[in-house]
């Protein structure tokens, strides 16, 4: 089951993902889904 989330930059980050989506030739909303895993990757590999 999937959620939606609604997520709220500032200019200059939506300029970054604008522009990463239009370099690899995806959506912004795939741009922002493998920066979120990322994030919870790298969250999950530090020692608590």
């Amino acid at each position: 089951m999937s959620t939606r989330y609604t997520v709220v930059c500032e200019d200059g980050q939506a300029r970054a993902i604008q522009m990463l989506a239009h370099r690899y030739g995806i959506t912004e909303e795939e741009v922002l889904q493998q920066l979120i895993e990322l994030g919870l990757e790298d969250i999950e590999e530090r020692p608590v």
